[in-house]
């Protein structure tokens, strides 16, 4: 069964997979930036309930994108920093 689409493009149905397709798909500055550009629009005002809603909901979902991004980065720091404790000795 296909997941319906709304007005902003967002799914009703089928998240989980959406989140990993646009994880793959945004890099971490391209989340930043857009998540910037949408909290500095809420700030501002004057959009619908709706708009600010569609808004807020994009803004989550860029947090969660940068969010996995720098979780992975901190993964890859710990394992390149254990590699090193446990490696670097007797020499």
């Amino acid at each position: 069964m296909a997941a319906k689409t709304d007005e902003t493009g967002e799914t009703a149905q089928g998240g989980a997979v959406a989140d990993d397709t646009e994880r793959a798909a945004l890099g971490y500055e391209q989340a930043r930036d857009e998540l910037i550009d949408v909290v500095r629009r809420l700030e501002a005002g004057g959009t619908t309930l709706e708009e600010s809603l569609a808004l807020w909901e994009r803004g989550e979902e860029l947090a969660k994108v940068c969010r996995h991004w720098l979780e992975g980065a901190r993964a890859r720091l710990d394992a390149a920093l254990a590699a090193d404790a446990g490696g670097g000795r007797g020499e």
